[in-house]
């Protein structure tokens, strides 16, 4: 038996709501996942319209394998991951993060509340393709409880834990665009608790996205900065479609890349706590590196995914991580990339400094990235990333890393060539001091692929 997976992704199970992903599949899914854990699981949603369907199919499955069933609402993942984590056995998310409408999905949750590991997800498909979930006796069927509460207190530990009195004295004006996802339920809320002016955009819930798509990339969020421009406000922030990623917007209305808000707050909480481990990914900015040399810090790389990160933080009992995509994670809140607990600090930050956002972000460290990507059928992925590592090891003196696909470091920077889990392309990114060697970073990665690719 192989151990490729066949439904899993890099973080649960997405797929077309009602085609692939019905209320059959989510049930029998969930009640291989209730075999495995055989407690009580929590179980939340995003504002998708094919949530509260999925929802019902996945609280059935629960039941039927023997597990209570904690149904928590619809809030942001890591509100799930921060009740899991307190309170239960393990907890089933159901969102689709930033994909279109049209998609849904189910992400599975230890008891630590980080996403399962590979070797769970095998299990699971095993028991959903190979045999049977258990289906227990009519006296065993599990329980129903509801929690509303658990949001609220998510949200109030993340404002205990930055300094409010500083946040209200700087009187800033912070725009939000939730997007119309489960941000919608902690974001306005939030910023309001800290003392801030708030402005809302998208911020009535909505499965069908009226007021722009759910991925937080600049095109999306052309109203957010026009709005933050007009009404001359400190700060833009937006939302994924279930709140576990953060992008901001400086008083300008410029768009800040994520690596840049990372490094932001990774200066900020090594500063804190005069030093401490980083965790992030391969495909990180070398920015990440020069702080933590110069605030004591020691970052460790991961191959790409929030749940490997969270999972090394947890074993490295790291201070802090994340990703370049404006994914980060406080590991003494939450194990997994959260909105709520990066708005507080991001706001604490610039209301402690007394400098404006975009004067903060100039102050950090600067390289240059390009990011593109080129087809490449699966089966040929393995063949291609051997092949450009052995031309780099018998060809050139430059260092490879093969922690997640071909990493390539060079003098003036590097170059990533990795497969995407759920795609049949090549991810390619590269940093350098210029934009002009960035590009020719990656346009010679591509040259490589098409090198050994049929």
């Amino acid at each position: 038996m192989s151990d490729k997976k066949r439904l899993f992704g890099t973080f649960g199970v997405r797929r077309t709501a009602n085609d692939v992903l019905t209320p059959e599949f989510a049930s029998r899914l969930a009640a291989c996942y209730g075999t495995l854990v055989k407690g009580t699981v929590a179980v939340g949603g995003d504002t998708r319209t094919s949530t509260l369907m999925l929802k019902q199919a996945v609280t059935a499955g629960l039941l039927s394998s023997g597990c209570d069933v904690v149904d928590l609402g619809i809030l942001p993942t890591p509100g799930v991951q921060y009740a899991v984590r307190k309170y239960y056995d393990g907890g089933v998310m159901i969102t689709a993060s930033h994909n279109p409408p049209q998609y849904n999905g189910l992400k599975f949750l230890d008891e630590d509340g980080i996403g399962i590991p590979d070797e769970m997800d095998i299990k699971i498909e095993r028991l959903y393709f190979d045999a049977e979930p258990d289906r227990v006796e009519f006296h065993e069927i599990g329980e129903l409880y509801q929690n509303d509460k658990v949001i609220d207190e998510y949200v109030d530990e993340a404002v205990s834990k930055v300094d409010v009195e500083a946040i209200r004295k700087a009187n800033l004006k912070v725009v939000v665009d939730c997007g119309s996802g489960a941000g919608c339920f902690t974001a306005p809320y939030l910023i309001r608790k800290l003392g801030c002016d708030v402005t809302t955009l998208n911020s009535q819930p909505d499965g069908f996205f009226p007021g722009r798509n759910p991925e937080p990339i600049e095109e999306n969020l052309q109203e957010l900065i026009h709005v933050v421009k007009e009404l001359n406000a400190d700060i833009g922030l937006a939302h994924d479609g279930d709140a576990d990623r953060t992008i901001c917007i400086d008083e300008n209305g410029s768009f800040v890349l994520g690596d840049k808000t990372f490094t932001l707050v990774e200066k900020q909480m090594l500063k804190e706590n005069n030093g401490g481990t980083i965790v992030t990914t391969v495909a990180t900015s070398q920015a990440i590196y020069d702080v933590a040399e110069e605030y004591n810090g020691e970052v460790i790389a991961t191959a790409v995914g929030d749940l490997l990160v969270a999972r090394k933080l947890k074993d490295e009992n790291g201070l802090f991580g994340g990703e370049e995509n404006g994914g980060l994670i406080f590991p003494d809140f939450v194990y997994g990339r959260d909105a709520v607990m990066t708005v507080a600090k991001i706001l604490e930050i610039v209301a402690k400094e007394k400098k404006p956002l975009s004067e903060l972000v100039a102050e950090l460290p600067v390289y240059y990235a390009s990011k593109t990507k080129i087809e490449c059928p699966d089966d040929e992925k393995e063949f291609v990333m051997a092949s450009i590592a052995e031309e780099i090891q018998t060809t050139t003196d430059f260092k490879l890393d093969r922690t997640d696909g071909v990493k390539i470091l060079k003098e003036d920077g590097w170059v990533i060539i990795r497969p995407s889990g759920t795609e049949p392309i090549f991810r390619c990114f590269s940093e350098s001091d210029s934009q002009k060697k960035a590009d020719e970073m990656t346009e010679w990665g591509l040259g490589l692929i098409k090198k050994y690719k049929k």
